[in-house]
């Protein structure tokens, strides 16, 4: 076979993959939507074969497409290795990324880790707080990258979606409701959106809470849970075998999502170069469902 793989395509595959569809590709790419599907037939008709099922309804990816996204993925590390190690332009710089509690304790301090090794002279300086702060930082211009939790629903078109998971009302199973009377509510701060969503909407049916705690982290919330100081919302990966769910109690609360979100007016060499670094292990680590 003469044909070759062009390495542009192979990130247009990874593209669709990462953000769930041709059209989010395009914007991620800054490409059109024809341009993407062009790349994506001269890669079809360089192995004679279907990538994309382009039916609705039906998985994005045929099995081939599957397959070619996996060499995909160590085609354009092994390049971008090479090119990072070779080339005659080092990348330099900073960048100021902001990222919430959950984040730090995530892969992405390991993403860091081999983004400083393979970017020695690219200056990071990180900055943490709770998800509503750091979505400010970064509307403000203070930080030109972020890693924040927020609502499924919330999810920008631009955003790389990392991971998704869902929020539940817990307590102790020793701890026993009492409706009649102000709940003892456990939040985190006031710029916590949990605690601005299960105030408001749980208040809107007759539910009254007493918020008896703000602690700004996840661990204080999950002691104090344990103790049976009251009821708290928490997302998945912080609720513990020794923590009991409510169920219908209290309204449904939404689901959540993890996203590395780009500063609008800051999209320099250095901010691509990490972005592609955590889509890299994205791609790799978690199956990604992204709403089209």
């Amino acid at each position: 076979m003469n044909e070759r793989l062009e390495i542009d395509a192979l990130r247009a595959l990874l593209a669709i993959a990462t953000y769930g569809g041709v059209t989010r590709a395009a914007r991620h790419l800054a490409l059109s939507q024809s341009a993407v599907s062009h790349k994506i037939g001269r890669l079809e008709r360089a192995l004679n074969c279907k990538l994309l099922t382009r039916r609705k309804g039906a998985p994005l990816f045929t099995e081939d497409g599957l397959r070619l996204c996996e060499y995909a993925r160590r085609i354009t590390t092994l390049h971008d290795e090479a090119v990072a190690s070779l080339g005659n332009r080092p990348l330099t710089g900073h960048l100021r990324l902001g990222m919430t509690e959950d984040a730090t304790t995530s892969g992405i301090a390991q993403i860091l880790g081999r983004f400083t090794r393979l970017y020695p002279d690219v200056r990071v300086r990180t900055r943490t707080g709770q998800s509503l702060n750091v979505q400010d930082w970064l509307k403000s211009g203070e930080l030109d990258l972020a890693v924040i939790q927020i609502f499924r629903k919330d999810v920008q078109p631009e955003d790389l979606i990392l991971f998704q998971d869902s929020l539940h009302w817990v307590k102790s199973p020793d701890y026993r409701l009492n409706l009649s009377e102000p709940v003892p509510f456990l939040s985190f701060d006031t710029q916590c959106f949990y605690r601005r969503w299960g105030m408001e909407d749980s208040q809107q049916q007759d539910h009254r809470f007493d918020n008896i705690l703000e602690c700004p982290s996840a661990a204080g919330i999950q002691s104090a849970v344990r103790s049976g100081l009251g009821i708290a919302l928490l997302n998945g990966m912080h609720i513990t075998p020794d923590m009991e769910v409510i169920n219908d109690v209290f309204p449904t609360p939404p689901e959540l999502a993890y996203v590395a979100r780009v500063q609008m007016n800051n999209r320099n060499a250095v901010t691509k170069a990490l972005i592609a670094e955590i889509a890299k292990e994205v791609e790799r680590a978690f199956p990604l469902h992204v709403a089209v």
